[in-house]
């Protein structure tokens, strides 16, 4: 049997290398445009910005290494320009330009995705960064200290981008066209995020895109002029495609090539993997664009098996996704509350701002995770946790979770592990979970930050439920401060009508609404409580 893989990179070496391992005697190439195979696409930001100090690691092979260890022929600067799935034949250009037709019993696609083209004709360099040239471009760019860079796009990509270049000392502005960074985030968990990158001198732009690029720099829509000596395009990728549908392989509704759940195409002899190709949502069941480099990998190892004999399905994608950032981390999976309110699916919400370890353990840091799930099933419909420690841990977790199909209120229930300096006797997941039973079962009834303003328009009082000091540092306009402790001595002074309490995270707020409610207030808590409110609040 004879395999040819267009793509050398996560998903195409990574059917390469399992396809080798289950059948000894196949013959199978790999065509790879770019000069390099199997090379770590993720770290490049941190090899611009030093962490990665060779920049050889981000080499993990070679097309020798792959021939001596698993008898591959891979041929970089090869790139396919046809395929005719009737006569079995791709047609590839090598480095001298000529061509010629290479024969295959089964062919797996892996061409990836490509950016996004600018609406404008850039006067400047203009950069992606997904690429070892696009690095090596950016580094060679960076030539002197405060060198202008404009970096388009605040997704994943743009904000390791913008970490990098402020530590080689350029002048960066991070321009997003959206009103928030991170746009797979709610607003209120993004906040933290646009506080982070201002702090460290970053001119940030919401709202805005770019209209023109000069000799000197760029023009943004709302008239803004910007310096610039280069440009950093992150602003999006999509499905690299133009071969497949040449070929007359089927796209689906996403603009992917679309497959099966074995990752065949249209053809029965073509499959397909990466992100120019549509993934089942698990949360949705729909088709949907998944760019993750651990999808690629496990979708290229899956389609081996397949082509080996074995009996196998790709699993359906959560869309799992971390970045750092400044310090902070951010993470998700699953569905955002914004895009489920979109859809008019049901659902219910919980904040928590648990600690990453015991409290009394040195170098504690708060977390703020935020919970989503149906209100009837309690199935987990998605997560987004923010933090400086133990943000990774906690979203494989709630991963795990959803790949399980457990319910929200599981989540208490699950015995992890802990020591002090690792997590606290009740895990922030297992908190999570508490707070998730409280709120389905109705044991604590609440709203939501962006909820609160049609509650008091409807009349509702608030109360906040902290200590004098902190209603004195700050606090909600218009609030009536009863400290939880003094609560059950000052029942006389809590207004007549529908009530909403808070503190500053959750927690004294759920035990003044326990209290009120048992003496006959109507009471709701304001979920994730003042944290929560402050960081929307700031988002809008």
């Amino acid at each position: 049997m004879k395999v040819v893989i267009i793509g050398g990179v996560a998903g195409g070496m990574s059917a390469a290398t399992r396809l080798r391992r289950l059948d000894e005697h196949a013959r199978i190439v790999v065509f790879e445009r770019g000069p390099e195979v199997s090379y770590a696409n993720c770290g490049l930001p941190y090899f611009i910005g030093g962490v990665i100090e060779e920049r050889d690691a981000l080499l993990l092979q070679t097309p020798a290494s792959l021939h001596r260890r698993f008898r591959l022929d891979v041929r970089v600067r090869h790139e396919v320009t046809a395929i005719d799935t009737a006569g079995k034949t791709v047609t590839v250009t090598g480095p001298s330009g000529t061509s010629f037709t290479e024969t295959y019993d089964r062919l797996v696609l892996a061409p990836g995705a490509r950016p996004r083209p600018l609406a404008t004709r850039p006067a400047i360099p203009v950069i992606t960064l997904r690429t070892v040239q696009d690095a090596d471009a950016i580094d060679a760019a960076l030539c002197a200290p405060r060198t202008p860079v404009v970096v388009v796009g605040a997704g994943y990509t743009g904000l390791e981008a913008v970490e990098n270049l402020v530590a080689r000392h350029a002048q960066v502005t991070l321009v997003q066209r959206g009103a928030q960074v991170l746009s797979p985030l709610d607003p209120e968990m993004a906040s933290p995020l646009a506080d982070a990158v201002r702090a460290q001198g970053v001119d940030l732009r919401l709202g805005v895109s770019l209209e023109s690029i000069e000799a000197d720099g760029v023009t943004l829509t709302d008239g803004s002029r910007i310096p610039a000596a280069f440009v950093v395009d992150a602003a999006g990728v999509t499905p690299e495609t133009a071969l497949a549908e040449a070929a007359g392989l089927r796209l689906g509704e996403t603009g992917g090539i679309r497959v099966d759940e074995t990752n065949r195409t249209s053809d029965p002899d073509v499959f397909a993997v990466g992100d120019g190709v549509e993934k089942q949502d698990l949360v949705g069941g729909d088709a949907a664009l998944v760019t993750m480099a651990g999808l690629a990998n496990r979708h290229g190892r899956s389609v081996a098996d397949v082509i080996a004999g074995r009996e196998i399905s790709a699993r359906p994608a959560l869309g799992t996704g971390i970045v750092g950032v400044f310090g902070l981390a951010a993470a998700k999976v699953g569905w955002s509350e914004k895009a489920l309110a979109a859809a008019g699916r049901p659902h219910y919400v919980v904040h928590v701002h648990p600690a990453s370890h015991a409290g009394y353990y040195p170098g504690a840091e708060t977390l703020s995770i935020k919970l989503i799930a149906d209100p009837d099933s309690d199935r987990i419909l998605g997560a987004q946790i923010v933090g400086r420690d133990g943000v990774d841990k906690r979203i494989d977790v709630i991963a795990t979770a959803m790949h399980a199909g457990l319910p929200a209120a599981e989540l208490a229930h699950l015995e992890l592990a802990y020591a002090p300096q690792f997590g606290s006797a009740k895990d922030a997941v297992n908190i999570a979970g508490y707070v998730a039973e409280n709120v389905r079962t109705g044991t604590t009834p609440s709203l939501q930050w962006h909820e609160l303003g049609a509650a008091r328009d409807a009349g509702a009082t608030l109360i906040d439920v902290r200590s004098p000091a902190e209603f004195a540092a700050g606090s909600i306009p218009g609030a009536l401060n009863l400290p939880l402790d003094e609560l059950r001595d000052r029942l006389a002074e809590v207004p007549a009508g529908d009530l909403v309490v808070h503190c500053q995270v959750g927690l004294r707020g759920h035990l003044a609404t326990r209290l009120l409610a048992q003496h006959g207030f109507p009471v709701r808590n304001l979920d994730g409580g003042y944290r929560t409110w402050l960081a929307g609040f700031s988002a809008r």
